[in-house]
């Protein structure tokens, strides 16, 4: 499937800035079912200063703040080919060893609410891929998907505790959940094409478990399902801090506001 994407994000300050600097991962992986064809970033209000390559092989570019500016508006225009292998990304690469993703953060670190989870998914299955699918089925089932109910700091303990959560959270809370039951896992941040609209909500949010067998293998938990083709993976890493799309520090701004513009669209190739 071949998809174009158009993603804006611009931030409005209360004052100008006097120093940012803002560290973003908008630049999709080169990866099993995945080919890069054509990706540009624009920058208004702010200039790349480096790209490099983080831990997770994720493509950071790095950019400062133009002092005296009240907004930044970074775009993102490319296109990116994809295949529907089942959710399956195969063999573990990169910097980082696989027992490093059993490892938990203050995001994924179950507690009690979360460990029932862990007792129930176990209960429900033998075998590992079964289990893990028992899992993102309790979680959808017991953390409902809504918007506005969580912040961008909930912790996967607190999502299943409150009963509601987004797809950060859905992912969070199988994360810590699969390490529990000795299953390396990571947070997945990237786009999802809608079947039903061109214009996203947001950029999207899935986890990936590492199977004996298989690799690397991803689960949707917010809509149950393995991604396919309509997916496109950005960046990974052990929780959303490691894979968010932009974080920074900026001083002297004031009061921030952000706006995220997103389009995905599926296109005809020519035989």
């Amino acid at each position: 499937m071949r998809l174009a994407i158009r993603h804006s994000t611009s931030y409005a300050f209360a004052s100008p800035v006097a120093h940012g600097l803002q560290r973003l991962r908008l630049i999709p992986k080169a990866t099993h079912g995945q080919t890069i064809l054509d990706w540009r970033m624009e920058y208004e209000g702010a200039k790349e200063e480096l790209v490099y390559e983080d831990e997770h092989v994720n493509t950071v570019a790095l950019v400062s703040v133009d002092e005296g500016t009240q907004k930044v508006v970074v775009t993102c225009r490319g296109m990116v080919d994809t295949e529907d292998n089942a959710g399956v990304i195969g063999w573990h690469s990169g910097h980082l060893p696989l027992w490093a993703f059993l490892g938990q953060t203050d995001r994924t670190r179950p507690g009690p609410a979360m460990k029932k989870l862990v007792e129930q998914a176990r209960a429900d299955a033998d075998q590992t891929i079964e289990q893990l699918h028992a899992l993102s089925q309790v979680i959808l089932d017991q953390v409902a998907y809504r918007t506005q109910e969580s912040k961008v700091t909930t912790t996967g303990e607190e999502a299943v505790a409150g009963g509601v959560g987004v797809c950060q959270d859905h992912t969070h809370i199988f994360c810590g959940a699969a390490r529990a039951l000795g299953v390396p896992a990571r947070y997945v941040s990237g786009y999802l094409m809608m079947d039903d609209r061109i214009e996203q909500e947001a950029t999207h949010a899935w986890a990936e478990a590492h199977v004996d067998g298989l690799g690397w293998v991803g689960f949707d938990i917010s809509n149950g399902i393995s991604p396919d083709a309509r997916y496109v993976r950005v960046a990974t890493g052990r929780d959303y801090d490691e894979a968010a799309p932009v974080t920074g520090i900026s001083y002297g701004a004031g009061e921030e506001t952000l706006n995220v513009d997103l389009a995905v669209e599926q296109q005809q190739v020519e035989q």
